[in-house]
C-alpha cells in the first residue's frame, strides 16, 4: 500500500516542477541558452517521472489475485526503475547532446537576465519541493546516517523524488555559473558546457537510481532490525530447539513475505506444534504489520541441512 510519505514527497515535486518545465523553456527559447534548455528538458522529465511514480503507487495498491498471489507491490519497484532509465535517457541524452552541440558552434546568450530571474524562482521552488521529501525521508530515516539509510530504504518513491530534487538543485547552479562566466568572460562555449555538466549530473543520478531499484526489483531481504526482531521472538518459544533458516523479502515498501524454517522438539504431538506455530504468526505481525505473509515450516535441523546442501550441489552443476 502507497504511504502517506511518499504521494506528498511526490505531489510537491509534481507542482514544482511543472511550473518551473513551463518557466524553463520560455527562458531557454527567449535568451538562447543551452544550460536552460537542458534545465528545461530536466523538469520536463522529473514531471513525467512524478506521473510514472504515482501510477506505480497506484498499482501497488491492487489486491492479491490468481496471476499475482503476492499483490501488485512490485510494480512500484518496476516503475521506478524505468525512472530512472528515462532520467538517463532522455535527461541526460539530450542535455549532453544539446551541450555538444553548443559547444561545436557556440552563440552568445541574449537577455541573460532573464535566466537568472527563472534559476532563482527555480531554486525557490526546488528548495521547497526538496524540502518535503526530506522531510519524509528523515522520518524513516531512524538513527541511521544518511547513505545507510537510502541503501536500506524500501520505498523507492521517495528517495527517487529526493535523489531527482537535489540533482536538480545542482543542476541550477551549475546553469548560473555556466551563464555567468559565460558572460563574464565572453564564452559563450561555457553555456554548452554548463549543458553537458547537467548532463553528467543527470546521468550519475540515474545510475543511483537503478542500482537501488536493482536491488529492489530482484528480491532484497528485510532491514537487519526486523529480521534480528524476528528472530528474538522465535527463541521466545519453550518448544522451538532450532533456528533453521529466516528468509524475507520485500513485496512492497510495506509488504514483506516471510518464510521460517523450525526444528522443534521431539516427541511433541502435532497440535502442541500447529498451536506454536500460530502463536510465533500472530506476535509476528503484531510487531511488525509490514510483514504481510509468514509461512512457518517444521523441520529437523538435520533434514533441512541436507536438504540446503543438496541444493547447493545442483545449484554448482
Amino acid at each position: 500500500m502507497a504511504s502517506h510519505s511518499s504521494k506528498k514527497a511526490i505531489f510537491a515535486a509534481l507542482a514544482g516542477n511543472s511550473i518551473i518545465a513551463v518557466t524553463k523553456f520560455f527562458a531557454a527559447f527567449y535568451t538562447n541558452s543551452s544550460s536552460m534548455f537542458s534545465e528545461a528538458i530536466h523538469s520536463v522529465v522529473d514531471t513525467g517521472n512524478q506521473f510514472l511514480l504515482l501510477y506505480g503507487l497506484k498499482s501497488a495498491e491492487r489486491p492479491a489475485d490468481k496471476s499475482h498471489p503476492f499483490g501488485y507491490g512490485m510494480e512500484l519497484y518496476f516503475w521506478s526503475f524505468i525512472v530512472a532509465i528515462l532520467i538517463f535517457g532522455l535527461g541526460a541524452g539530450i542535455s549532453i547532446y544539446e551541450g555538444i552541440i553548443k559547444i561545436k558552434n557556440p552563440e552568445p546568450v541574449t537577455n541573460v537576465f532573464v535566466n537568472y530571474i527563472v534559476i532563482a524562482l527555480a531554486m525557490v521552488l526546488e528548495t521547497f519541493a526538496c524540502s518535503v521529501a526530506f522531510k519524509e525521508f528523515k522520518k524513516t530515516k531512524g538513527t541511521q546516517n544518511w547513505i545507510k539509510a537510502i541503501r536500506s530504504s524500501k520505498d523507492p518513491a521517495v528517495f527517487t523524488v529526493l535523489f531527482e530534487d537535489f540533482a536538480a538543485l545542482v543542476g541550477l547552479m551549475v546553469a548560473g555559473l555556466a551563464l555567468y562566466l559565460g558572460e563574464h568572460f565572453n564564452l559563450p562555449v561555457l553555456d554548452g558546457v554548463g549543458s553537458v555538466i547537467i548532463g553528467l549530473i543527470l546521468a550519475a543520478t540515474a545510475t543511483l537510481l537503478a542500482y537501488e531499484c536493482k536491488g529492489l526489483l530482484t528480491g532484497e531481504s528485510a532491514n537487519e532490525q526486523v529480521v534480528y526482531g524476528i528472530r528474538q521472538i522465535l527463541k521466545e518459544e519453550p518448544s522451538l530447539l532450532h533456528i533453521n533458516e529466516v528468509l524475507t523479502m520485500h513485496m512492497g515498501p510495506k509488504d514483506i513475505l516471510l518464510n521460517i524454517s523450525l526444528d522443534f522438539e521431539d516427541g511433541i504431538s502435532s497440535t502442541t506444534v500447529e498451536s506454536a506455530i500460530s502463536t510465533l504468526e500472530s506476535k509476528i505481525k503484531t510487531q511488525y504489520p509490514e510483514i504481510k505473509r509468514v509461512f512457518i515450516e517444521a523441520q529437523s535441523w538435520l533434514g533441512h541441512r541436507q536438504s540446503s546442501d543438496q541444493d547447493s550441489q545442483t545449484n554448482e552443476q
